[in-house]
């Protein structure tokens, strides 16, 4: 790893450093298009270095602290002299806000000609074929579907983009989408009758032809990963790809470049089989009996792990589990259901489908069964599927990206997860190093990673390592907000041990009279979904039995969005939420005074692929815990006491309650990674702080009443 000021950039005509303190600066064009811009000498610094980096075509790794202003540090340089540029961010949130805001704010001030396309995963846009099919079958799951089936009915007749996140009346976790979108497995493409007015393809048109396409993580691996013609299409013509929340490459990485295939896909299967045999193949088989032994076989897969929830790795499953056994039994019956489909695929396109389908989950499941030790970017030398399978199995490998010989390999780890009505069989990759490198090859092209939080105390080795950008350089930002005057780091005395059976009530004991102080306006965010159904059953009562009127929003109970509008709007609620609470939740002002964290978030000790990389860790050398579980804890805490100061007049308490901190020896190199806040232990300090923060703002506002009379 090197550090920025170690690499020699060659700059080329037109980017400058002058030009850049010139459009950063106070009389500069974003100043005149932004009317809260102020210039930060930390965002003009960072769009220096990645003007720089797209001028050499290199890689820059970028942290900047919260408030730097990343988004304008990236896209001025990218805008006027990133060639064509996809932007990829972690949320699809952040990739509306960039399409519908950021770039044509930036766009208009630079008076730039570029064009910009929004591009997102198939999922994301309404399928004629398919909501023709729901409107004329009426297989509704829900009795609310119906109204929602209209509702999108009406939506296509004025749409032009399709795009499901404009139909805000149907919630984005409505079983009906799934009626009426596409997967890959389940679209026509060219051979569509809708073909020439499908939105996927409209989208995928108008990104080829734009300027900057903005996508997010998960549609670019899981092109990359599929060769699914929409991102690895796009890459070659890229002279500029940008990361956005970079930090969570690594996690959607290694999800797409790994495989998934499960019990609740089977029985989609089978459903779909006997629909479509019935309709278009009913003389060609017994369908009923021809998918019933695939369904029994799938489901007493799930049966062989009685638990509701239970993860292994494959090496923890005994021989003599029921499993193994279950497992070729289902392969069997799948073969026997692909025999069926072969002979009757000419009947239908939809029967046709139905037997890619089934040759794709036939090649998974060998797949997962064979070698662990496998070429570089899919579950390649898996075992061909059987019978009339075989030689197309051997084509989807192909299609899948499998290596020729001689290439270099990789491990996965095979490992299940059961849920309470399904089973997934996990094919993950070791590390996404070697295949994430792979894909960066070919044509030279700049590639900038960028987030709040890519670094331990400005140690970029972790995150490095896990990408595969060794000796690429890497630079830091502070964040311009005065932390030791706006925010208190608070750690509670005499708390239990994590592990310890009463640590929630202990934890929520010692969070209520801050809660009290802060008079609500408070995040309570846990590591575990049993941490959350706890805390909001105790403050429940609590708040009930000490007549506090704070509204509580606990995360499940309703979709994000809507929690955190209606957080917002109370002014004084208590918000309780899980993993996808600590990251993209963006509340300013006096609404979020209050940041409570129960513990230090760990990986669960119970995941096998972290298991597994720890071992290998270990081979090399290495301190599993100091070198991976530490330094990935530490960013995703950075990410949950980010939360708390979002602008410059935020003032808040961030309270960590977790005695490891104080405690263990590596407590210093966690709280030496957090923003620079005072600290204290005393319960007293946090009142004092909050009962000044009331007085100032009671101050204020006599101010401003005196002023408005005086007027």
């Amino acid at each position: 790893m090197s550090s920025i000021e170690d690499t020699v950039v060659t700059e080329s005509p037109g980017i400058h450093d002058a030009e850049i303190d010139r459009l950063f600066g106070a009389g500069g064009p974003l100043g005149g298009a932004v009317g809260s811009y102020r210039p930060r000498h930390s965002q003009t610094e960072m769009a220096k270095a990645i003007a720089g980096a797209i001028a050499r075509q290199g890689t820059l790794i970028a942290e900047a602290g919260t408030g730097t202003g990343k988004t304008f540090a990236y896209l001025v340089p990218a805008l006027l002299w990133g060639g064509k540029v996809i932007v990829s961010t972690g949320t699809k949130t952040l990739q509306d806000q960039l399409y519908m805001r950021d770039i044509p704010t930036v766009r208009k001030a630079l008076n730039a000609p570029v064009s910009i396309a929004l591009l997102k995963g198939r999922s994301n846009y309404v399928c004629h074929f398919h909501l023709e099919r729901t409107l004329q079958n009426g297989r509704l799951t829900a009795r609310e579907d119906v109204g929602y089936l209209r509702d999108i009915s009406r939506f296509m007749k004025t749409t032009s983009s399709g795009d499901k996140a404009e139909l805000t009346q149907v919630p984005e976790t409505a079983s009906v989408w799934n009626l009426v979108t596409s997967t890959r497995d389940t679209c026509f493409g060219a051979e569509c009758q809708y073909y020439q007015d499908c939105f996927v393809m409209k989208a995928r048109k108008e990104a080829q032809q734009a300027d900057v396409v903005v996508v997010n993580h998960h549609l670019f691996f899981a092109d990359v990963a599929l060769k699914d013609n929409g991102i690895a299409e796009l890459l070659p013509a890229a002279n500029t790809v940008i990361f956005d929340e970079a930090h969570q490459l690594p996690e959607t990485a290694t999800l797409f470049f790994g495989e998934t295939v499960s019990t609740s896909q089977v029985l989609e299967l089978c459903r779909d089989v006997l629909a479509e045999g019935l309709s278009h193949a009913r003389d060609g088989a017994d369908w009923p009996r021809v998918v019933s032994p695939v369904e029994r076989a799938a489901r007493d897969l799930r049966l062989a792990f009685p638990e509701d929830s239970i993860r292994l790795a494959l090496n923890q499953i005994a021989p003599s589990s029921v499993f193994f056994p279950a497992l070729d039994t289902l392969k069997d019956c799948l073969d026997e259901l692909l025999a069926v489909l072969e002979k009757n695929a000419e009947r239908a396109e939809t029967i046709e489908q139905c037997r890619t389908r089934a040759i794709e989950l036939m090649r998974q499941l060998d797949s997962w069964n064979g070698p662990q030790d496998v070429k570089v970017t899919k579950a390649a030398d898996a075992k061909p599927a059987k019978s009339a399978a075989k030689k197309d199995s051997d084509k989807s490998s192909e299609k899948n990206g499998d290596k020729k010989d001689g290439e270099e390999k990789q491990t996965y780890v095979l490992w299940v997860e059961a849920y309470a009505s399904s089973l997934q069989l996990h094919r993950t990759p070791l590390s996404i190093a070697p295949i994430f490198n792979k894909q960066r090859e070919g044509s030279p092209r700049s590639w900038i990673f960028t987030s709040a939080t890519l670094a331990v105390k400005k140690d970029f080795n972790h995150y490095a390592a896990q990408m595969g950008l060794w000796n690429e350089p890497a630079q830091s930002w502070p964040s311009p907000f005065d932390y030791e005057q706006q925010g208190l780091l608070y750690v509670p005395q005499n708390l239990p041990q994590p592990n310890s059976f009463e640590y929630t009530d202990a934890v929520i004991d010692a969070a209520l009279p801050a809660i009290e102080s802060a008079g609500g306006r408070c995040f309570f965010l846990c590591t575990t979904l049993r941490a959350v159904h706890r805390a909001a059953e105790r403050l429940r009562a609590e708040f009930e039995a000490r007549k506090l009127p704070f509204p509580l929003f606990v995360h499940g109970e309703a979709g994000r969005t809507e929690l955190l509008d209606r957080f917002r709007a109370s002014g004084n609620g208590v918000l309780i939420g899980s993993q996808s609470f600590w990251e993209g939740v963006d509340v300013r002002g006096d609404a979020l005074s209050l940041v409570i964290i129960d513990k230090l978030p760990f990986s669960p000790p119970d995941d096998p692929v972290l298991a597994a990389r720890i071992i290998e860790m270990e081979k090399q050398g290495l301190n599993g815990f100091v070198h991976h579980q530490l330094p990935s804890a530490i960013i995703n805490l950075k990410q949950g006491a980010g939360r708390l100061i979002r602008d410059e007049g935020d003032r808040g308490v961030l309270m960590l309650c977790d005695p490891r901190l104080i405690s263990k020896g590596y407590g210093r190199r966690i709280w030496q990674s957090l923003p620079p806040f005072k600290r204290t232990r005393e319960l007293s300090v946090v009142q004092d702080f909050f009962l000044r923060q009331a007085a100032i703002k009671s101050a204020e506002a006599s101010a401003a009443v005196t002023q408005i009379g005086a007027a």
